[in-house]
């Protein structure tokens, strides 16, 4: 069986790709259309929520880590919600190509994100646009992980340009790793025997002191601190590893056989030397599966569907299955989110989902009902696989989970007019109690895209709430016209 190369990525038309796509999330806001926005980003509403001070439950210390674990931040409760434009950087000189923009990262003083070729650092701090850093890499980005390290130190895979027979054929065969604070290049290496690593099948993920990356033919991991080979698998194998989920923990999703008849089973490995420790064989007749959490365990199976229809839990100490949710009316979207095709590395990451330490959270289907809350997050026992509470959003205002943070879950409710704005909250899902974090408007033109976990990434980390469009591309009516990149939102009067 032949493997030919994938379609370049780079050259595709973002037109095109709209009609082809499926804009699962997107509708109308009828009527409340209307009502006019802020054209620029516009901070108010502060009184729907009483003022609160630090909670002491988030004042606690940081955990204490290795400077090579995959970093884990907790969030303390601003004594504002106010909210201040902290980071806005436009993308110049566009093409009528779509300029693609994979990966988005944030430590204290910088919002990192991927663009085509390159790495960028933005300093955060308000009332103007500052590029800290910007490193050139030896070809387009291919996969992200959507870790750092504690240490601030993160790895992609890149498309460099081939020679021979492997000109053009768009392969990704080489793995960098970068300083995010410093946008230093710390490493780089060639990956063994990748010639079928594609944008469309890389996969790449971070745990302590390894990077590991799997492209379905074939995987590797090196050794994080010096770039050294760890260990690699076999390329002729009938099992190959698809991908892995990282973190505290390093998961494998293994693929026996081709197409119809393929087979799968999920892996925790030893990542020093790739060997396994417990097996979990996922039941025949499943089309495909996600990772989105390794510790604890879960996937995201499509059980004769093309959409995952399942979440399944294990146990982390020996991989027996804890439980099985059906996803029955959300929208975990797992899978190629908003693009044409499964770039970037899709494997471990799920927008419409978020795991933490007992409970999973869970974005809804919309609502299409005018007088109903435009959707809802769930929160699941991971063990027990039972409700365990429920965040309403509001009428036109989706609400989308971002991160766990201890007991609370971090979520993004979006605005409606310049009433109700936007907001960054914390919930409790044992107490139901709501916690404001930050309280702003989007740009008017840029909301509803900003808004879109298919169409931006979004993430929380330290008290700043950042967006980072997965896609840009011109107004061929304004040609010349930057394009908007990433924004972000921080406490109004912070000192940075």
């Amino acid at each position: 069986m032949s493997f030919g190369p994938p379609a370049s990525i780079y050259t595709e038309s973002a037109q095109s790709a709209d009609k082809i796509r499926t804009r699962r999330r997107r509708r109308l806001l009828g009527g409340a259309a209307a009502v006019v926005a802020a054209a620029a980003l516009v901070i108010g509403a502060v009184a729907l929520w009483p003022a609160s001070g630090d909670d002491p439950k988030n004042a606690a210390a940081e955990v204490k880590q290795a400077s090579d674990e995959v970093r884990e931040t907790h969030e303390r409760t601003p004594s504002s919600p106010e909210g201040e434009l902290s980071v806005q950087h436009n993308e110049e000189k566009l093409t009528s190509d779509t300029r693609y923009g994979p990966g988005l990262w944030a430590t204290e003083k910088l919002a990192v994100r991927g663009v085509a070729t390159r790495l960028e650092g933005y300093k955060i701090a308000p009332g103007y646009d500052e590029t800290a850093w910007s490193l050139e890499l030896d070809g387009h980005i291919c996969a992200t992980s959507r870790d750092m390290t504690a240490d601030h130190r993160t790895a992609v895979v890149i498309q460099p340009p081939h020679s021979g027979a492997s000109a053009g054929k768009g392969v990704c065969d080489e793995v960098v790793l970068v300083d995010l604070d410093t946008g230093k290049k710390l490493w780089q290496r060639k990956m063994p025997a990748a010639d079928f690593a594609y944008v469309t099948n890389t996969n790449l993920a971070l745990t302590k002191g390894v990077v590991a990356i799997a492209w379905g033919h074939g995987s590797v991991a090196y050794d994080m601190a010096s770039g050294r080979k760890l260990w690699n698998t076999s390329t002729g194998a009938e099992c190959q590893d698809q991908g892995y989920a990282g973190g505290r923990a390093l998961l494998a999703l293994v693929k026996c056989g081709q197409s119809g008849d393929a087979t799968y089973r999920v892996q925790k490995l030893d990542a020093r030397t790739g060997k396994p420790r417990w097996t979990y064989q996922v039941s025949k007749g499943v089309q495909g599966v996600y990772l989105p959490s390794a510790d604890p365990p879960v996937l995201a199976v499509e059980a004769g569907d093309i959409d995952v229809t399942d979440l399944i839990t294990l146990d982390g100490a020996n991989g027996h299955r804890a439980a099985t949710i059906s996803m029955s009316g959300y929208e975990p979207l797992c899978g190629s989110v908003g693009l044409a095709g499964p770039y970037f590395g899709v494997l471990d990451k799920c927008p419409g989902l978020v795991v933490g330490q007992d409970r999973l959270y869970v974005m809804s289907k919309e609502s299409t009902e005018i007088d109903q809350p435009a959707d809802r997050i769930v929160a699941f026992d991971v063990e027990k696989g039972t409700t365990a509470g429920k965040f309403e959003g509001r009428p036109f205002q989706n609400v989308v989970p971002l991160r766990a943070d201890g007991d609370d879950l971090v979520l993004y409710r979006r605005s409606i007019d310049t009433v109700q704005p936007a907001a960054v909250v914390a919930w409790n899902s044992r107490t139901d109690k709501e916690t404001p974090y930050l309280l702003f408007h989007l740009p008017e033109d840029d909301e509803g895209a900003l808004s879109d976990p298919e169409r931006t990434q979004i993430a929380y980390e330290h008290g700043h709430v950042f967006f980072a469009r997965r896609e840009m591309e011109r107004d061929d009516k304004e040609a010349k016209s930057p394009v908007l990149s990433v924004l972000g939102v921080g406490p109004a009067g912070l000192k940075h």
